[in-house]
C-alpha cells in the first residue's frame, strides 16, 4: 500500500474523522475509509462500487479521458501490434516482458498442458445438444478441481503457478469443445506444432474426415482479439473471480464463477448486441434510416458497438481491431455477405457524421471483433466463449495478486437496509 501524505476530514453530528489519502501511481486519489465504520458508526453507500477501490493492483490502468489502456504499464496498442498473446500472459503472470529463453520455456508449458483429462469428455456429453456453450464451460471449468487436485492448495505458490499454466492452456480445448459438441461434431485434440490462436481455430473448425490448414491471417485476428481482451481492470468478472477467490475457493470455481458473470449481456455480450444490430439493419441501403432513430431521442434504438462505458474518447483497442478486421473481410470479401458490407457501410456513416463525433460515439472493440468473428463462421452463440478464453489471463494473475496480498480477506459488502424493522411472529390462524 502507498504511504498517506494526506488526509480528507469528514464531520459528523459534530464529529470530525480524519480519513487517509492514498496517491497511486498513476489515476485519482483514494480516500481510505477501513476505519470509518467502527470510528463513526457509518458505511458508505456507492451502487455497483462505481466510486469505490476494493484492492490495490499492479496488473491494468485504465484512464478513460485518454482513452489509455496499460498492461503492467505497457500501452495495449504496442502489445497487440507488437508482441502476441501468450507474450501479453508472461507479462500479466509475471510482471515482466519475457526473455527469449523464458518465452520459449513458457510456451512450451502451455501447449503441453493443452490437452484435457480424457475422462472429462464425459462432462461434455452430459449436457443437452442445444446447450450454450457458455453453459458448458462454466460446468466443465468448475468441475476441472475434481481431475486436477495437485493444483487446487492455493498456500502452496507453485500449485498456484501450476493452475495458471493449465487454466490459460486448457480453456482454448475447453471452449472449442463446447462449440463442436453444440453443432453435433467429433472433437478436435489440440496440436503441439500449431501456435495458441492457430490450434483454437483448428480445434473449432476441423474434422476428422479432411485436413484442415489455418489461415494465418485468421490466426494473427485471432490473437489480436485474444491480447486485446486479456484483462480490463476490475469490471465485473474479474471482482467476481477476486470476491470468490476471498473465501479460499479453488482456482477453477473462481475462474468459473468470472465465466458465469461474462456471461451477462451487460459485460460479455456486446458483441453479439453488435451482430445483431447489424443483421436487423440487414442491408446498407437501410443504414440511413436507422443513422435517423440512433440520434432520435425519442426512440430506444441505439448503435451497439460504438462509444464505451468506460472509454470517454476513444477505445484503444478499436484501432488495432479495426486493422485486423479490415484484413479479414479483405481476405474473404463482402460482397456476398449482407452483413459485412453493412457493417464497413455503418463504419463509414458514423464516422462521418458530426453528431457521433461531438458525443465521441466511436466504434469501439467490440463492434470490430463481432465483424471478424462473424467472418471468420463463429456463430454468435461463441463470441462470449471466445471473451472468456481470453480473459482467463487476467482473472488468474488478479487472482494470484489477490492471494500474494498480506492484506486480503473475505469480501464482505454492507448494505442500506430499507426493509420492516423488528416485528413479531403471527400465527397463522391469526393472519
Amino acid at each position: 500500500m502507498a504511504e498517506s501524505t494526506k488526509s480528507a476530514k469528514l464531520t459528523i453530528d459534530g464529529n470530525e474523522y480524519d480519513l487517509p489519502i492514498y496517491s497511486p501511481t498513476a489515476g485519482p486519489d483514494v480516500i481510505d475509509i477501513q476505519k470509518l465504520y467502527g470510528q463513526a458508526g457509518v458505511f458508505t453507500y456507492d451502487p455497483g462500487f462505481t466510486s469505490t477501490a476494493s484492492c490495490d493492483s499492479t496488473i491494468t490502468f485504465i484512464d478513460g479521458g485518454k482513452g489509455e489502456l496499460l498492461h503492467r504499464g505497457y500501452p495495449i496498442d504496442q502489445l497487440a501490434g507488437q508482441s502476441h498473446y501468450l507474450e501479453v500472459c508472461y507479462l500479466m503472470l509475471y510482471g515482466e516482458l519475457p526473455s527469449a529463453k523464458q518465452l520459449e520455456t513458457f510456451e512450451s508449458t502451455i501447449t503441453n498442458h493443452t490437452m484435457l483429462h480424457e475422462q472429462m469428455v464425459n462432462f461434455f456429453r452430459g449436457f443437452r445438444r442445444d446447450a450454450h456453450p457458455m453453459a458448458t464451460m462454466v460446468g466443465v471449468v468448475g468441475a476441472m478441481s475434481a481431475f486436477y487436485h495437485d493444483s487446487t492448495d492455493i498456500s502452496d505458490p507453485k500449485q498456484r503457478e501450476i493452475a495458471s499454466h493449465r487454466l490459460i492452456a486448457k480453456m482454448p480445448t475447453i471452449a472449442a469443445w463446447a462449440y463442436k459438441y453444440s453443432i453435433g461434431q467429433p472433437f478436435v485434440y489440440p496440436r503441439n506444432d500449431l501456435d495458441y490462436a492457430s490450434n483454437f481455430i483448428h480445434m473449432c473448425f476441423a474434422v476428422p474426415a479432411e485436413n484442415y490448414e489455418v489461415n494465418p491471417i485468421f490466426s494473427r485476428a485471432m490473437d489480436r482479439i485474444f491480447t486485446l481482451h486479456a484483462d480490463h481492470e476490475q469490471n465485473a468478472s474479474t471482482s467476481t473471480v477476486r470476491l470468490a477467490s476471498s473465501s479460499g475457493a479453488n482456482p477453477f470455481a473462481c475462474i468459473a464463477a468470472g465465466i458465469a458473470c461474462l456471461w451477462g449481456p451487460a459485460h460479455g455480450g456486446a458483441n453479439q448486441a453488435c451482430l445483431e444490430m447489424l443483421k436487423e439493419i440487414g442491408t446498407p441501403d437501410r443504414i440511413p434510416e436507422y443513422i435517423a432513430r440512433a440520434k432520435d431521442k425519442n426512440d430506444p434504438f441505439r448503435l451497439m458497438g460504438f462509444g464505451h462505458r468506460v472509454y470517454k474518447n476513444f477505445d484503444p483497442r478499436a484501432t488495432v481491431m479495426k486493422q485486423s478486421a479490415d484484413e479479414v473481410l479483405e481476405l474473404l470479401g463482402v460482397e456476398d455477405n449482407p452483413i459485412l458490407a453493412t457493417a464497413k457501410e455503418l463504419e463509414v456513416a458514423a464516422l462521418a457524421d458530426p453528431y457521433f463525433a461531438e458525443k465521441k460515439l466511436f466504434p469501439n472493440v467490440d463492434f470490430y471483433s463481432g465483424i471478424i468473428l462473424e467472418a471468420m463462421g463463429f456463430p454468435t452463440s461463441m463470441f462470449t466463449p471466445i471473451f472468456a478464453v481470453a480473459r482467463t489471463v487476467g482473472w488468474i494473475s488478479q487472482w494470484a495478486e489477490q492471494l500474494s496480498d498480506p492484506k486480503h480477506k473475505i469480501g464482505r459488502p454492507r448494505q442500506l437496509y430499507l426493509g420492516e424493522t423488528e416485528r413479531d411472529y403471527v400465527d397463522i390462524e391469526n393472519r
